[in-house]
């Protein structure tokens, strides 16, 4: 799934209240759901999967996913909940949220079921996750939820980016859930960030970061490569690389002095680096410079 063109269409956006027995029978969806558990418990069966759910749980159903859902005690249950496309298409306004089995679909309905992008993922999204950072997820939910309802003018524009929003922090969470090792050590990976860019003008060892971290720097590799894509230094040299090419853009300071501040030894090796990373040489934005002036 190319993420780069995402372009959510929202079909249904409510916040829905259950007082009394409720159950859901089993049904596949044209398109994809959440579900956010805000009050109350669930019994959720996503396939042939069992799963509770408690307040702060999501639920995420895919299109020809079977699942049902029944209510568990009591209490209120409050279950604000989405339908919607990854990718707008030009049927989406005609697709329906579907209450049916699969066996029982016309020809006609079944050409409006959504390809199931979600699998082409790195990580798949699983369907039941226990979030860490509810609150914020809750909070997306409403605003969309509030959009949708009021349709004031651009609305539409607004929930795609706050959908987007949304998406991405369960994505996270779905992230953080499968990996919790990276969790549990994400605020020394973040000191280690925030001393890289503290460091811009310097070079940096891996020794220097595993004492700062408290981490093996073996291990630290790993982990910080896991959550930032790269490794430290890696990310440290992209760092002192675009903070090198704002300077010769923006500064007149000379090439070679530019190196030194940024901690290369010479001009030689600090252009090797720079055109790695940005594939042309410095010089090349010291050009734009003067054409403009």
């Amino acid at each position: 799934m190319n993420l780069h063109n995402l372009s959510p269409y929202l079909r249904i956006a409510m916040d829905s209240y259950v007082s009394f027995p409720w159950f859901l029978e089993e049904r596949v969806l044209f398109d994809y759901e959440i579900l956010y558990l805000k009050e109350g418990r669930l019994k959720v069966t996503v396939e042939d999967d069992v799963y509770f759910g408690e307040p702060g749980d999501i639920f995420f159903f895919r299109p020809k996913q079977r699942h049902s859902i029944s209510k568990i005690g009591t209490d209120l249950v409050r279950q604000p909940h989405l339908h919607f496309d990854l990718f707008y298409q030009e049927d989406s306004p005609d697709v329906k949220v579907s209450f049916k089995k699969l066996e029982n679909m016309t020809n006609d309905e079944m050409k409006w079921f959504r390809s199931d992008e979600i699998d082409r993922l790195t990580i798949p999204l699983a369907s039941h996750i226990r979030l860490r950072y509810h609150l914020a997820i809750e909070k997306l939910q409403n605003e969309i939820i509030r959009e949708f309802q009021m349709k004031l003018p651009f609305y539409e524009l607004n929930i795609k980016g706050l959908f987007i929003q949304l998406f991405t922090a369960l994505l996270r969470e779905n992230y953080w859930n499968r990996n919790p090792h990276l969790f549990s050590n994400i605020n020394e990976l973040e000191q280690v960030r925030i001393f890289l860019k503290h460091n811009i003008g310097q070079r940096v060892t891996l020794d220097e970061l595993a004492k700062i971290s408290g981490i093996s720097k073996y291990y630290l590799i790993t982990l910080f490569n896991q959550t930032f894509g790269m490794s430290p230094i890696h990310y440290h040299q992209l760092m002192r690389i675009e903070k090198a090419r704002e300077m010769i853009q923006f500064t007149d300071e000379p090439l070679k002095r530019i190196a030194e501040l940024m901690g290369f030894p010479d001009i030689h090796s600090f252009s090797k680096a720079f055109k790695k990373i940005e594939g042309v040489n410095p010089s090349f934005y010291r050009k734009k410079k003067t054409s403009r002036s």
